[in-house]
């Protein structure tokens, strides 16, 4: 299995010691072989975001379906418009992002604006709250000013990532078996 440098030290402050910028990006062919090998580094674990589970073995047809979403063309029934970026270092993908363009009554329940995951090597050196601060902006730039994120009660990371970006716990539900807690990050 391969496993991705992510050799870059990120201080609480997220001033990076390494000459090769974090950059938030559209998805691109560019990022092919990172991108399967990223992956493959995941294994079984559940994909975050939903988009990390499209098939992938036609590439090109990948970045079309990614396209495709984002212009809100040939979407499944119950899927709304929505862009993926993806956070690289160098031509190493290190996080994804997905953005929903506006939110239906489902995903206002559970499930918001915002998912994102980062490459398990690269976890814990707080890629994730950068990932979130950059699709924050994207978001902005939508004209989406109260973004909601919602994450597991469980998931103490994630929890503090989004209060870290400015989330404001707005409230806490029960969704099958699991505790939400729904955030909003006011722009």
């Amino acid at each position: 299995m391969y496993i991705a440098s992510c050799v870059t030290t990120y201080p609480k402050n997220l001033r990076m010691k390494s000459k090769t910028a974090l950059q938030l990006v559209q998805p691109s062919a560019q990022f092919e072989l990172s991108y399967r090998k990223y992956i493959e580094e995941l294994g079984n674990e559940e994909r975050y975001p939903f988009p990390m589970d499209f098939p992938h073995e036609d590439f090109p047809a990948l970045l079309t379906k990614l396209r495709n979403f984002e212009l809100g063309i040939d979407l499944p029934e119950g899927f709304i418009a929505s862009s993926t970026y993806w956070l690289v270092e160098g031509n190493e993908l290190v996080g994804v992002s997905n953005l929903r363009h506006e939110l239906t009554p489902s995903l206002r329940h559970a499930g918001g604006h915002i998912g994102l995951g980062i490459r398990p090597s690269c976890r814990g050196k707080g890629l994730g709250k950068l990932l979130l601060a950059q699709t924050l902006i994207k978001a902005r730039e939508k004209g989406i000013t109260d973004v909601h994120i919602h994450c597991y009660k469980g998931n103490g990371p994630s929890a503090g990532m989004i209060i870290a970006n400015g989330g404001t716990l707005h409230s806490e539900l029960v969704d099958g078996k699991d505790t939400v807690l729904r955030y909003i990050v006011l722009a």
